[in-house]
């Protein structure tokens, strides 16, 4: 079983007399990509300013590899990096001496070697002289990355990493973080409202709303739990009169398309077999069988 390396039991958190973070209890293992989840204000910015110990709960227990941040926070922060979305970069300072400052503040082993080596990871070798300013919010993301990373952190926290991104950017950034994952095997909490950007990159995905705990689970664990029935769209030369085929009701059709309801992904096979013995089969898809439909299914559950 994979080591735990984030915990929080029973935290809660409020501001005045407005509360952010409710009771909340989860847990992150090592080498894991977790996307913690939820609209704007649901609390994710508090959860990550809590772990690295920016600011403290007012009441539960988080430690992050065996250490409190309220009473070990450099121990915390040595373990932890964090991009934030204005990534933290001085714009009139060259992308080398962003990272050559910020290694001596964590006072990073053989620095100008690690910078350089960050800079050629990211895709940034060719403009290490060049000023922050110049550079596009893409590349500002990945210095922001690089800089997070300079000394060797177990843990990344990823906050709203792709705002402001073009869909190439976006991409590429996304391509990076699961390269990261992959060769180093860092631990990454990646906050977002974005659900389609991450659906295919996270192990795991926590749903916060109003500072709680709403659900939690791998894709798959959430598809089997609130998808209980299903649309399948099949392209084929089946032609169907009425409203049902082999027993499974027909609930939309377009030329060479017939779109069916299932009580579970078990029935497709059986569903496929029978067109099979009367028409060919092109093309088969689950309709809105993605991380925003589940979303709103544990939404609407939790209500």
């Amino acid at each position: 079983m994979a080591k735990e390396i984030l915990r929080f039991e029973n935290v809660t958190k409020a501001y005045s007399t407005t509360p952010v973070i409710n009771n909340l209890s989860f847990s992150v293992y090592k080498g894991e990509i977790l996307g913690l989840l939820g609209p704007n204000g649901a609390g994710k910015t508090t959860t990550i300013r809590l772990t690295s110990g920016v600011i403290y709960p007012d009441t539960g227990r988080i430690t992050l590899a065996g250490y409190d941040p309220v009473t070990q926070g450099d121990e915390v922060r040595k373990r932890c990096g964090v991009l934030t979305e204005s990534a933290g970069l001085y714009e009139q300072m060259t992308a080398l001496d962003n990272l050559l400052f910020f290694a001596e503040l964590y006072a990073v082993d053989a620095p100008r070697q690690r910078a350089l080596e960050l800079l050629a990871t990211f895709g940034l070798a060719a403009v290490a002289g060049q000023k922050v300013q110049t550079f596009s919010t893409g590349m500002k993301k990945r210095l922001g990355i690089a800089k997070a990373l300079l000394h060797r952190p177990e843990v990344l926290f990823l906050d709203e990493p792709t705002t402001g991104l073009d869909p190439e950017g976006t991409r590429d950034l996304l391509n990076y973080i699961k390269e990261l994952n992959r060769t180093e095997q860092v631990t990454i909490l990646l906050a977002t409202h974005l659900l389609k950007q991450v659906q295919n990159l996270c192990h795991r995905f926590l749903f916060l709303d109003e500072g709680r705990l709403l659900e939690a689970g791998s894709f798959s664990e959430l598809e089997t739990k609130y998808l209980r029935t299903i649309k399948l769209q099949v392209e084929t030369d089946l032609e169907v009169e009425g409203e049902h085929f082999a027993g499974y009701p027909l609930v939309g059709r377009e030329p060479g398309v017939l779109h069916f309801q299932l009580p579970g992904k078990a029935e497709i096979p059986l569903l496929l077999k029978a067109i099979l013995q009367n028409a060919a089969v092109y093309a088969v898809a689950i309709d809105g069988r993605d991380l925003e439909t589940l979303y709103f299914k544990v939404r609407e559950a939790k209500k």
